[in-house]
């Protein structure tokens, strides 16, 4: 197979008059893949470049790259070591943040303060926020007197996982890349990434990102191609992976879950959400509407957390739904580059199509359409992209297949209520559990209702804010396990107890 060694300033350039080239990381080196694909950019349609996929032989040697590396230098590195490493990478991470945004921009079609904004500058975060929560981490001892007069000392040891699969999904691809990789590294694991099809270019400049700053070759890997019959199965099924990290659509959770049953694999899942808000009548409304239009149309509406049902005390209802609609039609569609964009496009036309699905079903279920509803005619040759309008419905109700099913687009329906009970149980009425937000002006009630929820986090008057150590996750369809400080730390590594008779 063809490999290149990673230049220390950049990855292979396309000659003149070819397409820019994507390849695999395997070992420290750009390796070609059995076949290629187009990546298509999604603001006009374009292919901006041709993405090698990894075969099995190309899974294979990734996965014993990252074994080697385990029981090499890495597997016996200090973990002051490893976190000088991380920071170093952050700082890196930073200087190279343009690079880092042109590759989010041009796989995504986000606009270019997004990506600089949340993405790139959450990524570096991680690694930093990781490298001081891996160095501080400890582990429980106890001393332990018995009846006849003996005594032990009991402690517990971490060490790590070992080879990790990383699976990532294409809304906030690097994002989320560094949200598993800085723990499992910090850990002392090595990992073997598999980036969507749809958004390959970061997590391959990651990876030469971090051999620049001094991670040893093998350390982190990256394959390229699909899930079913490629580097996704490929990996999963994989007998020498020592668990699996994933975010992305639950049915894809659900697959990886059969696949790593049989060697009983642990397995941390972030998937999907039909995220409930909750507006009180005595809400801060302006804030209110201000908070529920981030909520639902950031992103385009690809973030997990996004809310998709947004349920309103009666006597307000008409108030916020006229508020809501003003906001939707007040973002802006257009080129990432032009400051004035605040909306990109989807992610492909497969998702679009997917999207307008919902768009239609939610008009023949009885919905009344306040904004949106279909595809803009934006021209400047944008036409071929992956756009759609932000969307806000009335007339639907929780029976309702567009309030129940997961949209992942910039839409959500608006629902009246006029009690607290009822706001609750209507927003827990779904076989999600990510993500919830309370608006109200009284305290008390704020917190009860956010108690109330059955999800991961519950936010009260504000939306996606984070802290990085707090537990990050969902409960039914939304996923298994918690991420972010000692949550992601407990994941990662393996405790071995020791017990020393004194």
């Amino acid at each position: 197979m063809a490999s290149q060694t990673i230049s220390p300033l950049s990855a292979p350039a396309a000659p003149d008059g070819e397409r820019r080239a994507i390849r695999n990381v395997i070992d420290g080196e750009h390796v070609d893949g059995v076949r290629t694909f187009p990546k298509i950019n999604p603001v006009d349609g374009t292919v901006i470049a041709d993405v090698h996929e990894a075969g099995r032989e190309h899974v294979d040697r990734a996965v014993a790259a990252a074994r080697t590396a385990l029981d090499g230098p890495w597997g016996r590195m200090s973990t002051a070591d490893r976190a000088r490493l991380m920071r170093r990478a952050a700082d890196m991470i930073d200087r190279r943040s343009a690079e880092l945004v042109a590759a989010e921009v041009g796989d995504t079609g986000k606009p270019v303060a997004l990506a600089r904004d949340l993405d790139v500058a959450r990524a570096s975060a991680n690694f930093r926020s990781f490298a001081d929560t891996g160095s501080a981490a400890g582990l429980d001892s106890y001393l332990t007197e018995l009846p006849d007069g003996r005594k032990a000392l009991n402690y517990a040891v971490r060490k790590p996982l070992g080879v990790v699969a990383v699976i990532v999904p294409w809304n906030l691809p690097l994002l989320l890349l560094t949200w598993k990789l800085a723990p499992a590294l910090i850990s002392g694991n090595t990992v073997v990434i598999k980036p969507s099809e749809d958004t390959p270019s970061s997590a391959t400049l990651l990876a030469e990102i971090l051999l620049e700053a001094g991670v040893p070759a093998g350390v982190v890997n990256v394959v390229h191609g699909f899930g079913p019959d490629s580097a996704g199965e490929m990996l999963t099924t994989h007998p020498g992976i020592d668990g699996v990290t994933f975010t992305g659509e639950s049915s894809t959770g659900s697959a990886i879950m059969r696949a790593v049953a049989p060697r009983v694999r642990p397995v941390s899942f972030e998937l999907g959400g039909k995220n409930a808000a909750v507006v009180f009548a005595d809400a801060d409304l302006d804030a209110a509407i201000a908070g529920l239009a981030r909520s639902t149309y950031l992103n385009t509406g690809q973030v997990c957390l996004c809310t998709e049902r947004i349920y309103v005390e009666r006597s307000v209802f008409a108030d916020v739904a006229d508020g809501l609609a003003e906001q939707a039609n007040r973002l802006r569609l257009g080129r990432p580059e032009n400051p004035a964009t605040t909306t990109g496009p989807l992610i492909s036309r497969t998702h679009r199509d997917k999207v307008l699905s919902y768009y239609e079903l939610a008009i023949e279920e009885g919905a009344e359409l306040l904004a949106g509803g279909g595809i803009p005619t934006l021209g400047d040759g944008l036409d071929d992209g992956s756009w759609i309008q932000p969307t806000l419905w009335t007339g639907l109700d929780n029976t309702s297949r567009t309030v129940r099913e997961e949209v992942f687009g910039p839409a959500a329906a608006l629902i009246p209520f006029d009690s607290e009970d009822e706001a609750v149980a209507l927003a827990n009425d779904t076989e999600y559990g990510l993500a919830a937000v309370t608006w109200t002006s009284d305290l008390s009630r704020g917190h009860r209702v956010a108690q109330r929820m059955r999800v991961g986090m519950s936010w009260v008057n504000t939306w996606y804010l984070r802290d990085l150590r707090s537990p990050f996750g969902g409960t039914g369809l939304s996923g298994i396990g918690r991420e972010g400080g000692m949550h992601s730390m407990a994941f990662y590594t393996e405790p071995t107890n020791v017990c020393v008779q004194l």
